[in-house]
Order: C-alpha cells, then sequence, then structure tokens
C-alpha cells in the first residue's frame, strides 16, 4: 500500500552504504541493551518490571526522562515551528526546566512516601472508590493511543517519507516491531537502558548538526538578520504561483521569546499562568514521565535526575529551534512555502511545509556516515517516546483497570496481561496509521500544546490540590474533573470544527471562526479552565463530607513524613488493587504488615523460600515453560522469591524519604542554580527581543 502523500526532488535524500551500516550499528546496540534488561531477575515482580525494581541511579533517570520527551515530533515540530514563527516555541523547552523541579521537590516525594506505582493508584489512595481511578486509568490510556501514539508515528512516517521515500506504513510496521521488541520484553529497565543509549546518540548527532548549521549560515549575527529576510520566492518552484500576497513573511517579533499579551501566538500572561497548568499536567502528573522518576533507587537519585532532565532542556532550543530558523534561511522556498499549490508539491500538505526543516538540514548539510547518525537519531526519537508510552500504558492498564476485572489475578498473570497489552497497542497503532496520514498540519509542535490546553488542566488543577489540600474529598475532585472535562472536551470540538485558516486564506476568504474560538487564545482558556476545575472542586468538597484520616496519611505535602500505620486491611487491600496477598511486591504491604497474619499468609521470607523449594522439587516445569518464563522475566524459584523479600525492605527505606545531608544540601544548591538559570534565559530572550 503506496502513501498518498508525494515529495519534491528538492526534499528528498539519499542514504549510501555508510548511512547504511551506522543505522544497523545503532539498531544492533539498542537491541543488545534490551537483551542485557531481560537477564534482570526483577523483572519477575510488578515494581521489577513497570519501575524498573527501583534501583536506578540518577543518571539513567535524568536521561530516560529527556529521551522521552524528546520524540520525532520534537524535532520535526520544533525545528518547524522555528522555521515558521522564531524563537517563541523555545519558551515550552524552558518552561519543561522549571516545571521538572515542581516534580522532584513537590510531587515525587509525595508519591514515593506513599509507595505507589501509578498516578491513577495514588488518586485511589487519596480519596478511596474505584471511579477517579479506572476514570483517570481509561482516559491516559485513550490519550496515549490517540494524540501520544498518533503524532509520534506521524511525525516519524513523515520524516520517513520525506527523507528516504520509503512506504510509510512497511517502515512504521517496523519501528513498532522493533519499540515492542524493546518493551514487551524488559519491561521499564529496557526503557530506561535504551532512553539513556538514545540520549547520548540523540545529543551527539543533534549537536553535530547544530554546529555544522551555524556554520553553513555564517553565525548567529548573519543568522539574526537573514532570517528576518527569509520570504519564500513563490515564483522559484516549477510553476510558479498563482497568488500575490504578503504571506510568508517572518513575524517581527521572531527574535522574542515571550511575547505581546493579546497581538502574538505567544502571549506572556497566558503562557505563564495557563501554559504552565498545561505542563505541570505533562511533567508531574502523567504516568509517562513520572514513571521514569519513582524508578529511582531514592529521593536523592530522582531529584538528582530531575535537575539532569532539566539541564538538557536547555539544549533543544539551540539544537532544533534555531537549526529549523537555519533550515528556513537555506531553504526558504520549500519550508516556508505559502501557495497551497506549491507547498503539495514540495511536502504533500496544502497548509505548510514547515515539517521539513529538519530533515532537510540532515539530507542537505551532513556528510555520508553523519547521516546516518542522523537517521539513528530521529529513529532513536520515534523508538524512545513509543517505548516510554507503551511501558506506561500497559502499567496503568495491568495495575488499575486489570485488577479490578481480575482481582485475584497472580504475579504471571499480570506480568503476561502487561506485555499482551503492548501488543495490542502495537495492532491499533498500526490500524490508526492511516488516519494519521491525514492529519496534515501547519506546526506540529504547537498542535499538540492546544490538544493539551484542553484536556489537561482539569488533571493538573485536581493533583496540585490533592498534594496541597487535605480538605478536598472524593466527590469534590469526581465532579471537578468532571465540569473542567465537559468545557474542555466543548472546546476542543470547536476548535476541530472551525479550524483556524491559512495565512493566504484569511487574505482572501476572512476569517469565518466565531469569536471565542479567534479571539479566545487557547493559552488563556487553559488558564480559565484551570481556575474553574479547582473553583468547582473546592466547592464541592466543602459542601460535602471531608475524607477519613486514614486517606491523608503519606498522601499530601504536609502528611508525607506521617508514619502513622495504616492497619484497615480493607483500606490497605482496595487501595493496592488487589482482593488478596498474592501480588507481594504492591507497595502498601509494607505498612501494614499485620495483613499477612490475619490472611493467615506465611510472611517469613526464609519459610516462603523453604514452601517454594518443596514445590520445585514436584513440579519441575518443562524446557518450553522455563524459556517462556525467562522470556517474561517471572521467577518462580526460590531465588525470585529472596529478590521480592529484598525489594520489599528496600521499598520500606525508599518510602521512608531519607536523604544524606550532604547530597541534600547539593541537590538544593543546584536546584537554586538551574531555577536562575531558567530566569535569566527567560529574560534575555524576551526584554526587547535579540533582533531589536
Amino acid at each position: 500500500m503506496a502513501s498518498s502523500v508525494s515529495i519534491a526532488p528538492e526534499a528528498q535524500g539519499e542514504l549510501d552504504k555508510y548511512d547504511i551500516t551506522v543505522i544497523v550499528i545503532y539498531f544492533m546496540l539498542v537491541i543488545a541493551a534490551g537483551i542485557m534488561s531481560m537477564c534482570r531477575s526483577n523483572r519477575g515482580t510488578i515494581s521489577g518490571y513497570f519501575l524498573a525494581g527501583r534501583y536506578m541511579l540518577w543518571f539513567p533517570v535524568g536521561a530516560s526522562i529527556f529521551a522521552s520527551n524528546i520524540g520525532s515530533e520534537h524535532f520535526v515540530g520544533l525545528a518547524g515551528s522555528g522555521a515558521a514563527a522564531g524563537i517563541g516555541v523555545g519558551a515550552f523547552e524552558l518552561n519543561a526546566l522549571v516545571i521538572l523541579q515542581a516534580l522532584g521537590w513537590i510531587f515525587l516525594p509525595v508519591y514515593i512516601a506513599c509507595g505507589v506505582n501509578t498516578l491513577p493508584e495514588y488518586i485511589h489512595r487519596r480519596f478511596g472508590g474505584k471511579r477517579l481511578r479506572i476514570y483517570l486509568s481509561c482516559l491516559s490510556v485513550l490519550l496515549y493511543i490517540f494524540t501520544k501514539v498518533s503524532v509520534n508515528l506521524y511525525a516519524g512516517s513523515l520524516f520517513i517519507k520525506q527523507s528516504l521515500g520509503w512506504n510509510i506504513y512497511w517502515s512504521i510496521l517496523l519501528l513498532l516491531c522493533l519499540t515492542a521488541l524493546c518493551t514487551v520484553t524488559g519491561g521499564l529497565a529496557a526503557v530506561i537502558y535504551t532512553d539513556t543509549l538514545q540520549t547520548v546518540v540523540m545529543l551527539g548527532g543533534g549537536i553535530t548538526l547544530m554546529i555544522i548549521a551555524y556554520i553553513k549560515v555564517g553565525g548567529w549575527s548573519v543568522l539574526v538578520t537573514e532570517y528576518m529576510h527569509a520570504i519564500p520566492n513563490t515564483t522559484l518552484l516549477a510553476g510558479g504561483s498563482s497568488y500575490n500576497t504578503s504571506c510568508g513573511v517572518p513575524r517581527a517579533d521572531s527574535w522574542q521569546m515571550l511575547r505581546h499579551p493579546v497581538h502574538s501566538d505567544m502571549p506572556w500572561p497566558g503562557f505563564i499562568f495557563g501554559q504552565t497548568p498545561a505542563s505541570l499536567w505533562y511533567w508531574c502528573t502523567d504516568q509517562m514521565m513520572v514513571q521514569r522518576a519513582m524508578a529511582a533507587k531514592s529521593l536523592s537519585h530522582a531529584q538528582g535526575g530531575t535537575l539532569l532532565a532539566g539541564y538538557l532542556k536547555i539544549l533543544p532550543l539551540f539544537m532544533i529551534v534555531i537549526p529549523g530558523m537555519i533550515s528556513r534561511v537555506m531553504f526558504k522556498d520549500l519550508v516556508a512555502c505559502v501557495d497551497p499549490d506549491i507547498c503539495e508539491r514540495a511536502c504533500g500538505s496544502r497548509t505548510a511545509c514547515t515539517n521539513l526543516a529538519y530533515p532537510l538540514l540532515v539530507f542537505k548539510l551532513m556528510p555520508s556516515g553523519a547521516r546516518g547518525m542522523m537517521v539513528a537519531v530521529m529513529l532513536a526519537a520515534l523508538i524512545s517516546d513509543l517505548t516510554s508510552i507503551f511501558n506506561s500504558s500497559s502499567t496503568l492498564f495491568t495495575i488499575d483497570i486489570y485488577t479490578h476485572i481480575r482481582k485475584k489475578a497472580s504475579t504471571m498473570e499480570l506480568l503476561v496481561v502487561g506485555r499482551v497489552f503492548v501488543i495490542v497497542m502495537t495492532v491499533i497503532s498500526v490500524i490508526w496509521v492511516p488516519v494519521i496520514e491525514r492529519m496534515q498540519g501547519g506546526q506540529l509542535f504547537i498542535y499538540i500544546q492546544v490538544i493539551s490546553a484542553h484536556l489537561a488542566p482539569p488533571l493538573a488543577g485536581t493533583y496540585t490540590l490533592s498534594i496541597f489540600w487535605k480538605r478536598m474529598n472524593e466527590k469534590g475532585c469526581f465532579y471537578g474533573l468532571m465540569a473542567g472535562f465537559a468545557v474542555g472536551i466543548v472546546r476542543m470540538g470547536l476548535d476541530f470544527y472551525y479550524q483556524e485558516p491559512t495565512c493566504l486564506e484569511a487574505l482572501i476568504h476572512g476569517d469565518p471562526r466565531p469569536a471565542v474560538v479567534k479571539n479566545l487564545h487557547y493559552m488563556y482558556f487553559a488558564m480559565l479552565l484551570f481556575i474553574l476545575t479547582i473553583l468547582a472542586t473546592v466547592i464541592i468538597s466543602l459542601l460535602t463530607a471531608p475524607l477519613p484520616p486514614k486517606h491523608l496519611v503519606r498522601t499530601t505535602y504536609w502528611t508525607r513524613k506521617d508514619f502513622t500505620e495504616v492497619t484497615d486491611s480493607e483500606h490497605i487491600a482496595e487501595a493496592a488493587g488487589v482482593g488478596d496477598g498474592d501480588i507481594k511486591d504492591i507497595h502498601l504491604k509494607s505498612f501494614n504488615s499485620e495483613r499477612d497474619e490475619k490472611e493467615g499468609e506465611v510472611t517469613s521470607s526464609s519459610q516462603v523460600i523453604a514452601d517454594d523449594t518443596a514445590t520445585a522439587a514436584l513440579h519441575q516445569p518443562t524446557l518450553l515453560r522455563r524459556g517462556w518464563d525467562w522470556f517474561c522475566g517471572y521467577n518462580y524459584t526460590p531465588a525470585g522469591e529472596l529478590s521480592r523479600a529484598e525489594f520489599e525492605q528496600h521499598l520500606r527505606k525508599l518510602t521512608s524519604l531519607k536523604q544524606d545531608p550532604k547530597a541534600k544540601l547539593f541537590l538544593n544548591i543546584m536546584l537554586l542554580i538551574i531555577l536562575s538559570l531558567a530566569a535569566f534565559m527567560y529574560t534575555f530572550f524576551s526584554v526587547g527581543g535579540i533582533y531589536a
């Protein structure tokens, strides 16, 4: 099945034998990292598979957070937005630098103190009941499938098609198979190991291309001047243009990051007070990102990981956004095309071709071999993002949804279900590819932010109140979420129905959108939606009964170090999402040592090992079964049970939130430095603008 999107010869590139060799070597390294993680014994536990056993050090944690965020949509979308509108889109990266530290110093201590595996599980422990946990899990899984997976596949397929001319469907199928293999075998450990490798590849390739691009354009001062004159000559391409228009002229504020509060695409009040809640959801309350930090061996390593990821987030502005602007200077008639007919001939889209910016740099500037490295970078970004999404989605489905369907599911069953769900998501993603191909848009990265502005603020408001306000109850949380979701989905429907016209369409036909869509910027809408959700939650919570004290033990910022023992066995089992003691590494067991005795279970590790030794002697598994168990990471041997007992001891130490005083002081100093750096960069790139 061939793609319907045609690409102009000027926009295509070629790979020689050296490029192919580099790509093959890269994939061999990725597969080796996945196989190495399969040899880890702690894949046989729920936390071992879904949270890498919670033994990860700060460097792989930070590298995984960065790699999980910088997907193919960043290389294509950030560079495209830089080409279209200047450095303004870099504000999202600096905002992430700050919000990541809120994760490390505010949200993570509470999540770790609870010992939860998923964020819906935290909400369940905080408020009780089932509807919130199931609702959040289902919503997250659907969002992953139809927004994150869709966007990444679209960006990846766009790069492959425009750069290589390969058939999209076979290319995506191969990438999805490799992605599923990386995730289905080794769990989060495989994801984090491959993320660490891919971070090195992405940074090496991205920085190399950045240096070459800066040299080719003539340096920073030349770029600042030439970008403002990078206006497409619409008569250059074959056939010429049917229109004489002023569209395609760079914005006057292209070199200003935070811009005019009303007449701009990046209004500074809307960004600070509206975009921040959306970013808060992504970095602090989204399973895919938080899961990496929760895999750290201690709170100090988790905070070190957020600091590393924050410093790395400085790079995309210089490594992706500004090279996208360079691409417009060098290939203005392709990247900055305005005429729909010319754009369609250039890249297959009648809207814009700014998404060509980064692939063009790769194939027009990089030498042989280095091109292969950059293709590997793009594939690394795509696979890294998809592995993160698949692993997080399987975690949510297995722990928060499936355990309510099968309350007495064994550890082995849950591990198998987690892998099967990854395969199901892979199939759904392949089926969704034709829909993705039709989702042609001008600025892919801004499209992601608009969708987030419609759906994320209610989630951000809910989690923020849950962390800070002890009086909040289940009814306030649920109905506040419902109110925010209803308003957000209506606005999203209006935005899809009344799509923003292109510059040329607006000149010819005007802007037919209603005022509520046309004049209310999506960032201001996100701010209002965030406030609405908080007000609804506060009012309903105050009008209804407060929660029992058991729901506040170690579930808020103020009670994160509350060592009160929760002795309500029914509440503990419900919050853990299980009805018996089959899943021995579920977090809350460490808070209720009496539960095993009440249910007549044996709690002695030595007795467990002795019993399992006798059982193993009577029931030796077949060779086929042993191979399957190794693939799934399930260890039924006495050594496996000992590993589980050791993990429980490690979990008790982790949830105590104890930190070495010297390490804590060093981390706090680094926190002040990174926050000061973010403030300086915002000021430098926003006050007056570079070009002015």
